[in-house]
Parts: C-alpha cells; sequence; structure tokens
C-alpha cells in the first residue's frame, strides 16, 4: 500500500527521464495484461512498461529510461469495462476508477459504478479476491461478491493515495529519512522505535502540522512491512529497469 496510486491521479502526469530530465508527454492511459496486472503507461511518446517506473510524484512520473515500446502482448483498458457474474450476463456496472501499485503493477482495489454501485452513493470498493477473470470486454466477478463491497470512503481508507497532499509530502520525507536507518532483517519493534525517532525529529523543528505528522508516522506504522519491502524492491527494480531498457535497445540494433 506504499507505493499504491489511483490510476486516475496518474493521468496527465507528466512523464520524465529522471536521467536526463528528458521530458516524454503526459500520461494519457494506464494499461493492464489479461491477468489484469498494470503493465503499461501510454504517453504522447508510445508505451512505457511499468517496470521503467523509478517513482510517482505528485506532478511528474519519473522513469530509469525514456524506453517507449510496442506491447508485447494484448492489453486492457481496465477503466471503463463492465462488471458481471457467471450466472448473468447483462452488467451490474463498470469499472469507474482503480487503485494500483506502481512497483508491481498490482491491483489494490476496483471503484464500481452503475447498478451495482448505487447502494453506496453510485461508487463501491471491490478487492481483487472478488473478481475471477479479466476478459477483453467484461470483469467477471464472483458471485457473492455484491455482499463484500463498501463504500469508496470506508474501503479505501487504509491507502496512502487517499491521505491529504501534506500527509503524503511527510510519509514522503520520513520514508527518505528511514532509507538509511531501516534494513530489510529489522524487526518489527524495531522498526517501529526508528519510525518514532523520525517522527519526534520533524516535531521537534515546529515546521510541521502536529496532526499531519501524527497520520503520517502512523500509516507507516501501520504499513512498516510494505515499507521493509519497497525498500529491498528499489535497488532490484533499477537493475532490472536498466537490463531491460538495454535488451531493448540492442535488439534493435
Amino acid at each position: 500500500m506504499f507505493n499504491v496510486i489511483r490510476r486516475s491521479q496518474m493521468i496527465g502526469l507528466t512523464a520524465m527521464d529522471s536521467s536526463t530530465a528528458t521530458r516524454f508527454g503526459g500520461v494519457e492511459e494506464v494499461w493492464v495484461d489479461h491477468q489484469g496486472r498494470v503493465v503499461y503507461f501510454a504517453s504522447s511518446a508510445g508505451y512505457t512498461p511499468l517496470e521503467q517506473v523509478s517513482i510517482v510524484g505528485p506532478d511528474a512520473v519519473l522513469t530509469y529510461s525514456d524506453l517507449a515500446t510496442e506491447p508485447a502482448t494484448t492489453l486492457r483498458r481496465l477503466c471503463g469495462m463492465q462488471v458481471r457474474t457467471p450466472s448473468i450476463s447483462d452488467p451490474l456496472g463498470w469499472i469507474e476508477d482503480f487503485l494500483f501499485d506502481w512497483e508491481t503493477g498490482d491491483i489494490a482495489a476496483y471503484i464500481l459504478g452503475g447498478e451495482i454501485a448505487a447502494p453506496f452513493g453510485g461508487r463501491a470498493v471491490l478487492f481483487p479476491e472478488d473478481v475471477e477473470v479479466i476478459d477483453a470486454e467484461v470483469v467477471v466477478i464472483k458471485e457473492d461478491a455484491k455482499n463484500r463491497l463498501t463504500s469508496e470512503s470506508e474501503g479505501l481508507k487504509g491507502f496512502l493515495s487517499e491521505k491529504s497532499q501534506q500527509v503524503k509530502n511527510l510519509v514522503k520525507q520520513m520514508g527518505d529519512r528511514l532509507k538509511s536507518l531501516v534494513y530489510p532483517h529489522d524487526q518489527p519493534e524495531v522498526v517501529r522505535v526508528k519510525i518514532k525517532e523520525v517522527r519526534d525529529e520533524l516535531a521537534a523543528t515546529g515546521q510541521y502540522d502536529q496532526n499531519a505528522l501524527k497520520e503520517a508516522a502512523d500509516f507507516l506504522q501501520d504499513k512498516w512491512e510494505d515499507f521493509q519491502q519497497s525498500l529491498s524492491r528499489t535497488g532490484q527494480r533499477m537493475k532490472q529497469a536498466i537490463d531491460s531498457a538495454w535488451q531493448r535497445l540492442t535488439r534493435r540494433a
């Protein structure tokens, strides 16, 4: 949940090669494969593999390279796809938006619109474990999935993407500081102590809203395991992204 973002929050962000500061257009769409995993984002430059993303900020998507390519697989534009159950062919609604982890491509939650979402004010949250199949034109959900839908505010309250920008900025600032303090083998109680130390350091400056700082620290405390995993993936992602870009370039040559 540490790197989860809404699809709608990513659309329109400037895509930029972090190593050369080269801009290659705004993000126009996010594409998934047949398994429902986000694998590319599209801009005016073409399709950029998600593995090339180094960070998603409030204004831009930074990548390890400006590599754009033609997809090697059939892609699906998930947003707007109809939703139905195995026993009912008529659609019950549609995918209004979705949240995904930009490091892994895994979808964290779907936001539904239409008849199925009517009891929840027009927008309901569906979680991935209730999806059976993502077909070319329809998402088939489990027969009893409607019983586990939640409202948008309730279902998404644990995601960083739903926090205020102030809290997001503090989570990032604290996270950057913790990168030099937290190690993959640290035990939970050790990580929590280090998070508290960083929070106290920032609080002592008197420069930050205390409520926002507490909310940011509480989020990191709750998601410490995600944070550790994210730290361990960062170096691996960079190497994989560079290797992948190099292989694509040499194949072209």
